[in-house]
Protein backbone atom coordinates (compact mmCIF):
# COMPACT_ATOMS: atom_id res chain seq x y z
CA UNK A 1 0.00 0.00 0.00
CA UNK A 2 1.00 3.39 -0.48
CA UNK A 3 0.54 5.08 2.81
CA UNK A 4 0.81 8.72 3.86
CA UNK A 5 1.66 9.80 7.50
CA UNK A 6 0.04 12.57 9.65
CA UNK A 7 2.23 13.30 12.57
CA UNK A 8 6.03 12.68 12.05
CA UNK A 9 7.07 12.65 15.95
CA UNK A 10 8.35 9.07 17.85
CA UNK A 11 5.18 7.13 17.12
CA UNK A 12 5.22 8.45 13.07
CA UNK A 13 8.82 7.76 12.53
CA UNK A 14 7.99 4.37 14.39
CA UNK A 15 5.18 3.56 12.33
CA UNK A 16 7.31 4.43 9.62
CA UNK A 17 9.63 1.31 10.23
CA UNK A 18 6.78 -1.27 10.15
CA UNK A 19 5.47 0.07 6.83
CA UNK A 20 8.83 -0.47 5.28
CA UNK A 21 8.79 -4.06 6.99
CA UNK A 22 5.61 -4.92 6.42
CA UNK A 23 6.34 -3.74 2.72
CA UNK A 24 4.71 -1.13 2.25
CA UNK A 25 5.41 2.69 0.40
CA UNK A 26 5.19 5.56 2.91
CA UNK A 27 4.34 8.50 -0.22
CA UNK A 28 3.95 11.47 2.02
CA UNK A 29 4.58 12.68 5.73
CA UNK A 30 3.04 15.55 7.18
CA UNK A 31 4.68 17.36 10.00
CA UNK A 32 4.28 20.51 11.63
CA UNK A 33 6.59 22.23 9.43
CA UNK A 34 4.64 21.13 6.20
CA UNK A 35 0.85 21.35 6.89
CA UNK A 36 -0.09 23.13 4.06
CA UNK A 37 1.35 19.54 1.76
CA UNK A 38 -2.18 17.97 3.03
CA UNK A 39 -4.41 18.49 0.30
CA UNK A 40 -6.61 16.40 -1.36
CA UNK A 41 -4.00 16.40 -4.56
CA UNK A 42 -1.22 15.17 -2.88
CA UNK A 43 -3.36 12.29 -1.54
CA UNK A 44 -4.90 11.45 -4.71
CA UNK A 45 -2.22 8.13 -5.07
CA UNK A 46 -2.61 7.54 -0.99
CA UNK A 47 -4.30 4.40 -0.16
CA UNK A 48 -4.35 4.80 3.77
CA UNK A 49 -3.33 7.71 5.89
CA UNK A 50 -2.38 6.92 9.30
CA UNK A 51 -2.72 10.13 11.63
CA UNK A 52 -1.00 10.43 15.08
CA UNK A 53 -0.38 13.79 15.34
CA UNK A 54 -2.06 16.33 17.75
CA UNK A 55 -5.60 17.30 19.11
CA UNK A 56 -5.28 20.55 17.71
CA UNK A 57 -4.68 19.66 14.29
CA UNK A 58 -6.17 15.98 13.74
CA UNK A 59 -10.32 17.40 13.02
CA UNK A 60 -8.54 19.36 9.75
CA UNK A 61 -6.81 16.23 8.83
CA UNK A 62 -9.47 14.09 8.95
CA UNK A 63 -11.69 16.59 6.82
CA UNK A 64 -9.00 16.89 4.17
CA UNK A 65 -8.75 12.81 4.20
CA UNK A 66 -12.63 13.09 3.18
CA UNK A 67 -12.39 15.29 1.01
CA UNK A 68 -10.38 13.19 -1.21
CA UNK A 69 -11.88 10.28 -0.23
CA UNK A 70 -8.86 8.68 1.43
CA UNK A 71 -9.56 6.14 4.03
CA UNK A 72 -7.66 7.39 7.38
CA UNK A 73 -6.99 5.39 10.45
CA UNK A 74 -6.71 8.14 13.50
CA UNK A 75 -4.63 7.37 16.49
CA UNK A 76 -4.33 10.69 17.62
CA UNK A 77 -6.62 11.37 21.16
CA UNK A 78 -8.02 14.32 22.92
CA UNK A 79 -10.49 14.97 20.24
CA UNK A 80 -13.28 12.63 21.13
CA UNK A 81 -16.39 14.81 21.90
CA UNK A 82 -16.60 15.30 18.19
CA UNK A 83 -17.00 11.83 17.22
CA UNK A 84 -20.14 11.61 16.55
CA UNK A 85 -19.83 14.55 13.89
CA UNK A 86 -17.30 12.42 12.37
CA UNK A 87 -19.50 9.31 12.11
CA UNK A 88 -21.93 11.37 10.39
CA UNK A 89 -19.42 13.10 7.94
CA UNK A 90 -17.69 9.59 7.61
CA UNK A 91 -21.50 8.13 6.53
CA UNK A 92 -22.99 10.04 4.76
CA UNK A 93 -20.19 11.21 2.43
CA UNK A 94 -19.33 7.44 1.72
CA UNK A 95 -15.69 7.55 3.30
CA UNK A 96 -13.38 5.07 5.02
CA UNK A 97 -12.20 5.80 8.97
CA UNK A 98 -10.95 4.05 11.49
CA UNK A 99 -10.15 4.98 15.18
CA UNK A 100 -8.75 3.85 18.47
CA UNK A 101 -7.44 4.94 21.70
CA UNK A 102 -4.65 2.64 21.66
CA UNK A 103 -3.59 0.16 18.48
CA UNK A 104 -1.41 -2.26 20.99
CA UNK A 105 -2.77 -6.24 20.39
CA UNK A 106 -1.86 -6.18 24.33
CA UNK A 107 -3.79 -3.53 25.35
CA UNK A 108 -6.62 -4.71 23.06
CA UNK A 109 -6.83 -7.81 25.02
CA UNK A 110 -6.35 -6.00 28.45
CA UNK A 111 -9.61 -3.97 27.46
CA UNK A 112 -11.81 -6.98 26.96
CA UNK A 113 -10.34 -8.31 30.20
CA UNK A 114 -11.45 -5.21 31.88
CA UNK A 115 -14.55 -5.20 31.01
CA UNK A 116 -15.29 -9.06 31.77
CA UNK A 117 -13.46 -7.80 35.36
CA UNK A 118 -16.17 -5.29 35.51
CA UNK A 119 -18.89 -7.70 35.09
CA UNK A 120 -17.70 -10.39 37.72
CA UNK A 121 -16.99 -7.11 40.58
CA UNK A 122 -20.37 -5.58 39.92
CA UNK A 123 -22.23 -7.64 42.53
CA UNK A 124 -19.47 -7.02 45.28
CA UNK A 125 -20.22 -3.45 45.94
CA UNK A 126 -17.89 -3.08 49.17
CA UNK A 127 -15.03 -2.94 46.18
CA UNK A 128 -14.44 0.47 45.14
CA UNK A 129 -12.64 0.77 42.03
CA UNK A 130 -10.20 2.89 39.98
CA UNK A 131 -8.45 3.62 36.70
CA UNK A 132 -4.42 4.98 36.85
CA UNK A 133 -2.67 6.08 33.94
CA UNK A 134 1.23 7.20 33.64
CA UNK A 135 2.47 8.38 30.81
CA UNK A 136 5.45 10.62 29.27
CA UNK A 137 4.99 14.25 30.18
CA UNK A 138 4.91 15.26 26.39
CA UNK A 139 1.60 13.72 26.49
CA UNK A 140 -0.87 16.57 25.29
CA UNK A 141 -4.18 15.30 26.61
CA UNK A 142 -5.16 13.83 29.94
CA UNK A 143 -6.26 11.38 30.73
CA UNK A 144 -5.30 9.32 28.00
CA UNK A 145 -7.54 7.79 25.18
CA UNK A 146 -6.51 4.48 26.47
CA UNK A 147 -7.60 5.70 30.40
CA UNK A 148 -10.81 6.52 28.90
CA UNK A 149 -11.94 3.55 26.82
CA UNK A 150 -10.66 1.57 30.38
CA UNK A 151 -13.08 3.89 32.19
CA UNK A 152 -15.60 3.29 29.93
CA UNK A 153 -15.74 -0.62 29.89
CA UNK A 154 -15.91 -0.58 33.73
CA UNK A 155 -18.92 2.09 33.61
CA UNK A 156 -20.73 -0.44 31.46
CA UNK A 157 -20.88 -3.38 33.59
CA UNK A 158 -20.40 -1.06 37.34
CA UNK A 159 -23.70 -0.17 38.41
CA UNK A 160 -22.82 2.36 40.87
CA UNK A 161 -20.18 4.48 39.25
CA UNK A 162 -21.72 6.74 36.79
CA UNK A 163 -19.45 9.19 34.67
CA UNK A 164 -15.60 9.05 34.94
CA UNK A 165 -13.41 12.03 36.31
CA UNK A 166 -9.81 12.98 36.00
CA UNK A 167 -7.44 14.05 38.45
CA UNK A 168 -3.89 15.46 37.23
CA UNK A 169 -1.64 14.78 39.57
CA UNK A 170 0.78 17.28 40.78
CA UNK A 171 -0.85 19.90 38.59
CA UNK A 172 -4.65 20.04 39.83
CA UNK A 173 -6.35 21.30 42.68
CA UNK A 174 -7.85 18.94 45.37
CA UNK A 175 -10.93 18.04 43.97
CA UNK A 176 -14.48 16.64 45.70
CA UNK A 177 -15.38 13.53 44.13
CA UNK A 178 -18.58 11.70 44.57
CA UNK A 179 -19.12 8.13 45.58
CA UNK A 180 -20.49 6.90 42.06
CA UNK A 181 -17.38 9.05 40.26
CA UNK A 182 -14.73 6.47 38.71
CA UNK A 183 -11.43 8.24 39.01
CA UNK A 184 -8.80 8.42 36.61
CA UNK A 185 -5.88 9.19 38.29
CA UNK A 186 -3.05 10.32 35.63
CA UNK A 187 0.78 11.15 36.16
CA UNK A 188 3.26 12.28 33.82
CA UNK A 189 6.61 10.98 34.19
CA UNK A 190 9.68 11.26 31.84
CA UNK A 191 10.24 8.42 29.44
CA UNK A 192 7.19 6.56 30.36
CA UNK A 193 5.27 4.89 27.02
CA UNK A 194 2.54 4.41 29.45
CA UNK A 195 1.21 2.14 31.86
CA UNK A 196 -2.38 1.77 32.91
CA UNK A 197 -3.70 -0.28 35.77
CA UNK A 198 -7.20 -1.00 36.86
CA UNK A 199 -7.24 -1.66 41.17
CA UNK A 200 -10.72 -2.92 43.22
CA UNK A 201 -9.95 -2.21 46.61
CA UNK A 202 -11.71 -3.42 49.83
CA UNK A 203 -10.89 -3.25 53.63
CA UNK A 204 -10.06 -6.86 53.16
CA UNK A 205 -8.44 -6.95 49.82
CA UNK A 206 -7.06 -5.53 46.58
CA UNK A 207 -7.50 -7.02 43.09
CA UNK A 208 -5.37 -5.16 40.49
CA UNK A 209 -4.59 -5.95 36.39
CA UNK A 210 -2.43 -3.48 34.56
CA UNK A 211 -0.94 -3.15 31.39
CA UNK A 212 2.71 -1.97 30.90
CA UNK A 213 3.94 -0.94 27.22
CA UNK A 214 7.77 -0.98 27.29
CA UNK A 215 8.48 0.71 24.06
CA UNK A 216 5.90 2.41 21.24
CA UNK A 217 6.74 -0.76 18.73
CA UNK A 218 3.43 -2.20 19.71
CA UNK A 219 1.39 1.05 19.31
CA UNK A 220 3.06 1.65 15.76
CA UNK A 221 2.79 -2.02 14.89
CA UNK A 222 -1.22 -2.32 15.36
CA UNK A 223 -1.48 1.13 14.01
CA UNK A 224 0.03 -0.69 10.47
CA UNK A 225 -2.46 -3.59 10.72
CA UNK A 226 -5.07 -1.68 11.13
CA UNK A 227 -4.51 0.41 8.02
CA UNK A 228 -3.91 -2.70 6.15
CA UNK A 229 -7.27 -4.12 7.61
CA UNK A 230 -9.00 -0.75 6.38
CA UNK A 231 -7.45 -0.77 2.96
CA UNK A 232 -10.83 -1.26 0.66
CA UNK A 233 -13.02 -0.85 3.09
CA UNK A 234 -16.42 1.65 3.06
CA UNK A 235 -17.39 2.63 6.98
CA UNK A 236 -16.84 4.13 10.45
CA UNK A 237 -14.82 1.57 12.51
CA UNK A 238 -13.29 1.52 16.11
CA UNK A 239 -9.61 -0.56 16.22
CA UNK A 240 -12.32 -3.40 18.26
CA UNK A 241 -13.92 -4.24 15.09
CA UNK A 242 -9.88 -5.04 13.55
CA UNK A 243 -9.25 -7.17 16.38
CA UNK A 244 -12.86 -8.80 17.02
CA UNK A 245 -12.24 -10.71 20.21
CA UNK A 246 -15.67 -12.12 20.03
CA UNK A 247 -15.55 -14.04 17.14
Amino acid sequence: MKIALLGYGKMGKAIETFCLQRGHEVVLIINNENTADLTAENLANVDVAIDFSTPGSVMANIHTCFKAHTPIVVGTTGWYEKIDEIKTDCQTSNNSFLYGSNFSVGVNVFFELNKYLAKLMNPYPAYDVLVEEIHHTQKLDSPSGTAITIAEGILQHIDKKKEWVNELVGTDAEKAFKKDDLLIESHRIENVPGTHTVVYSSEIDEIEIKHTAHNRSGFALGAVIAAEWLHNKKGFFSVADVFNFKN
